[in-house]
């Protein structure tokens, strides 16, 4: 297989010259590290994806995950990534030395697993919740537990989940009912069922250690009654050994993407002997998961946003080999006696990959961006700049979830449709791609629920504070292009974009203030694909910047034609994409109200 599915040139020129990791690395916590043993890092990942992960790619779709005898059996790969994650540092990357880790920017492991989820998006997850699962018990267990699970889940050898949705429970987390009864041992008992369990469980896991979300017996209704817990599918003896928790796989869901990431439906103290241990304070479970949480949401983009970047890779590839028809001649007439044309040069087909190039490169930098706040945040020297990240990263964590998954699905449909005929076949990628990204829009929170949080919480925040802080940003690159005559126009554009979304909300905003909410929320939908646009629109501009300025530099880092394509793609973008966003705030701002259920029934 081509080892083509990412492209690396714009990868490190997004994360080191246009969000600039280099400043990340004055902070005391990343002291250590410099650009080169970073970019080290990067390349020895890039290497094990090439050998590891992609050549499998296509293999562990046509041999998926299955249910046997209670457990399932999940493709051998597994194992070795998991291992090889372990002993490269890629699952302890991020945390401290003390606890085992390499003190790595989030944003340089993001970068890293970008690439793995293009080599092969079956496989990087199954050691990304581990090491998620392994940041809560450190975060909030006691030393005990920290002792116990997470050397062994850094290394590897054994896996980690996040057990939030039950089958009557699905996003509405306030109803679940895993019970947690308290014992004199200092254990809870622990009943009930989780499913969609994502890497629940496979043959080459030693252990699972799930975090699974249960109210304790007499704990408020609500989420405030949420507690968290660990229960490991074995639990660790004294002498180290491991015995059965009472943790039963029920079944493996079969999935028409990622077939070789297994998704579990978990059942807990069918026989009365499940043990968890409580994580933290009682009833504090649901705000403890949201650290996890907003991890595993960015993740989800970067997983989309790697997906869209190899099927991108893919249809370019097929575009540059595949001769088909003849250009038109200045009559309108083709030539038959000329030779074909390479399909890359008919316009609708540069059209199609234009797009693509837009979402998948824009995606990367969305994805690299909310990294950054999320270091900057967490090595935040003053109340100040802990404040202002906190509220920058909370406003885009919606927006780098949904846009690649939603978008990226747009761009894998373009380029299926690039491949013709073939595109449709399983001799290619693209269909498995196709099929694999449409989860993304379904993970950690549908696109439904994450467009309530972004205009029901995100833009209320601390009396629209966050949204403030964001346009500040969007502002400050829109001075930069100011300068330049080629990029100007662009910025303008974007302004009227910013100002007209600013109309739309004062539109909106009396529908909450009077308490209909229903109202206010029913077309978040619109919303949110309406700021994705303009976040986008900022973040090419932002790159149109870069690139011009280092087009006059003579020691520049890339070819001429690298910093001219980002200029072309921005252009694009801004044709193609950013006029969206006057029928969205039409729709938006439009009194005609067609989805909130009345006393009649139209939907038949």
């Amino acid at each position: 297989m081509s080892k083509k599915y990412v492209d690396i040139e714009t990868l490190k020129y997004i994360l080191y010259d246009v969000h600039k990791l280099e400043n990340l690395l004055s902070r005391e916590r990343f002291q250590e590290h410099d650009l080169e043993s970073l970019d080290l890092f990067i390349d020895s990942v890039k290497e094990f994806s090439d050998r590891e992960l992609h050549p499998y790619f296509k293999e562990m779709d046509e041999t998926p995950a299955y249910y046997k005898d209670g457990t399932v059996l999940v493709h051998k790969q597994v194992q070795k990534v998991m291992h090889q994650s372990g002993e490269m540092g890629i699952i302890a990357a991020c945390f401290n030395y003390e606890d085992g880790g390499l003190q790595i920017p989030f944003t340089v492991l993001q970068a890293a697993m970008y690439i793995m989820d293009a080599a092969n998006n079956n496989l990087p997850s199954y050691a990304g919740l581990t090491g998620g699962a392994a940041e809560l018990i450190i975060e909030f267990g006691n030393k005990e537990l920290n002792k116990i699970y997470v050397p062994n889940m850094l290394s590897g050898t054994w896996g980690g989940t996040m057990c939030l949705t039950e089958p009557q429970a699905g996003s509405s987390l306030s109803d679940i009912v895993t019970k947690a009864t308290p014992t004199a041992a200092g254990f809870y008992k622990i009943s009930g069922q989780k499913i969609f369990i994502s890497g629940g469980d496979h043959q080459f896991a030693e252990n699972i250690v799930h975090l699974v979300l249960a109210r304790i017996e007499g704990a408020p209704k609500g989420t405030k009654g949420i507690s968290l817990f660990i229960v490991p599918k074995n639990r660790p003896k004294e002498d180290e050994t491991l015995e059965y928790n009472d943790v039963m796989t029920i079944a493996d869901f079969q999935k028409m993407g990622q077939r070789g990431y297994c998704t579990t439906h978990l059942g807990f103290g069918d026989s009365d002997d499940c043990r968890g241990w409580l994580v933290g304070e009682e009833h504090k479970g649901l705000n403890q998961m949201f650290l996890m949480m907003n991890g595993a949401r960015i993740a989800v983009g970067r997983g989309a946003a790697g997906i869209a970047m190899a099927a991108y890779r893919a249809s370019l590839q097929y575009a540059n080999e595949r001769p088909q028809g003849r250009k038109l001649s200045a009559d309108g007439k083709k030539n038959p006696t000329e030779k074909q044309s390479l399909i890359i040069e008919h316009p609708d087909v540069r059209r199609m990959l234009l797009l693509q190039k837009s979402i998948v490169e824009g995606s990367l930098s969305l994805v690299l961006l909310a990294s950054k706040y999320h270091d900057i945040l967490t090595t935040a020297t003053s109340q100040e700049e802990k404040e202002k990240y906190n509220l920058l990263l909370e406003m885009i964590i919606p927006i780098v979830k949904t846009f690649p998954s939603e978008a990226g699905a747009e761009a894998v449909d373009n380029g299926l449709q690039v491949l013709g005929g073939y595109g449709f076949c399983t001799d290619f990628s693209l269909q498995q791609y196709y099929r694999d990204i449409r989860v993304s829009a379904l993970y950690e929170g549908t696109t439904g629920i994450q467009s309530q949080d972004l205009l029901g919480r995100k833009v209320t925040l601390q009396n629209g504070k966050a949204l403030e802080l964001l346009s500040a940003e969007i502002l400050k690159t829109i001075i930069a292009a100011s300068t330049d005559q080629d990029l100007k126009a662009y910025g303008t554009i974007l302004e009227d974009t910013l100002k007209l979304s600013q109309k739309v909300l004062n539109h909106l905003m009396p529908f909450a203030i009077k308490g209909n909410y229903e109202r206010y929320l029913a077309d978040a939908n619109l919303f949110m694909e309406y700021m994705s646009i303009v976040v986008l629109g900022w973040l090419w501009l932002e790159m149109g910047v870069d690139a011009k300025h280092e087009l006059s530099n003579t020691e520049r880092k890339y070819s001429e034609i690298f910093y001219e394509s980002k200029i072309h793609t921005m252009k694009f973008y801004f044709k193609y994409e950013v006029p969206k966003t006057n029928s969205l705030a039409a729709s938006l701002m439009s009194d005609e109200v067609v989805t909130i259920k009345k006393d009649k029934e139209y939907i038949l």
